[in-house]
């Protein structure tokens, strides 16, 4: 009786509509890391510009086993520690029969729902749906390294205002090589990007972005990284000297300079995921229930 009496004597356009709703999947085990800062402060910074509120929530994936229903509108599971091959914990099953069942709801219905995989995410969905092999690397990579992008990744929206190549922040123990071309081109996914090119190296390269669908999007590298929060982090001195231990004194400076320059990953960072947003934002707003 007091929501319906609230109804009738608030003027309809005073009501707030209904929000767009993002699930955030947190795969990083109860990890530190700089990914759900840079995650979250690119939907911030979007929401301000949606004409609608904007919602979201965290889900704590594979520390405590939480996982979103089908309400949401977007979803985007993040990076994380460790390996993405079978076996890490009971939040798996659950994960991945969430995946699919997005993916089954987008085949039946016209109110799409988005999902974006982010590194780890995206070597877990790679390996569920077979997309390729998801190996140890020889060697981690880590720091600011170019992605190039395919034929099909030159036209591709999200990549509009990036160079060719572009520059984004790495750092995984593990790839996704030896893409099945047939399943690839069955299910119309697109192969947008391939890490940088190493005439000197004798190795496959790995894929970097993959467009699995006009709602289902993941690159390998990490989009939401925010650089002068990364310049503070790696300049701590207990993590100025674990990177300079492992990885040498000349790399350590030149992912610095490379984090300070407004044509690299600061590019990517306001480019790649802001618009994936903005264009999902968009399309919920026209077809869902906040329109």
């Amino acid at each position: 009786m007091t929501s319906q009496l609230l109804a009738q004597t608030v003027p309809s356009d005073l009501m707030e509509p209904p929000p767009i709703r993002v699930a955030i999947l947190d795969m990083y085990r109860n990890e530190p890391n700089q990914g759900m800062r840079g995650i979250r402060t690119l939907l911030y910074l979007e929401s301000l510009q949606a004409e609608v509120p904007v919602r979201w929530h965290i889900f704590d994936v594979r520390h405590k086993n939480e996982l979103p229903d089908l309400s949401y509108h977007i979803y985007i599971s993040s990076g994380g520690p460790g390996s993405p091959l079978a076996g890490d914990g009971p939040w798996e099953d659950p994960y991945f029969h969430l995946i699919d069942r997005i993916w089954e709801h987008n085949q039946k219905s016209e109110q799409k729902k988005f999902v974006f995989f982010i590194c780890h995410s995206f070597q877990l969905i790679c390996r569920h749906w077979k997309v390729g092999l998801v190996s140890r690397r020889k060697s981690p990579a880590f720091g600011v390294f170019p992605v190039h992008k395919t034929e099909e990744g030159r036209s591709e929206l999200l990549f509009d205002e990036l160079d060719d190549p572009f520059y984004a922040t790495d750092s995984r123990e593990f790839q996704v090589t030896q893409p099945d071309w047939p399943l690839i081109r069955s299910r119309g996914f697109r192969v947008l990007a391939l890490e940088k090119e190493r005439p000197h190296v004798p190795l496959e390269r790995a894929l970097m972005a993959i467009r699995f669908s006009d709602e289902f999007f993941g690159t390998q590298f990490h989009p939401e990284a925010d650089p002068q929060g990364m310049i503070r982090y790696f300049t701590k001195p207990e993590k100025r000297a674990a990177i300079i231990r492992d990885y040498g004194e000349e790399k350590y400076y030149r992912m610095i300079d490379m984090l300070d320059d407004p044509d690299k990953i600061v590019k990517t960072q306001r480019t790649i995921l802001p618009t994936f947003l903005r264009l999902a934002f968009d399309n919920v707003m026209q077809t869902a229930d906040c329109a």
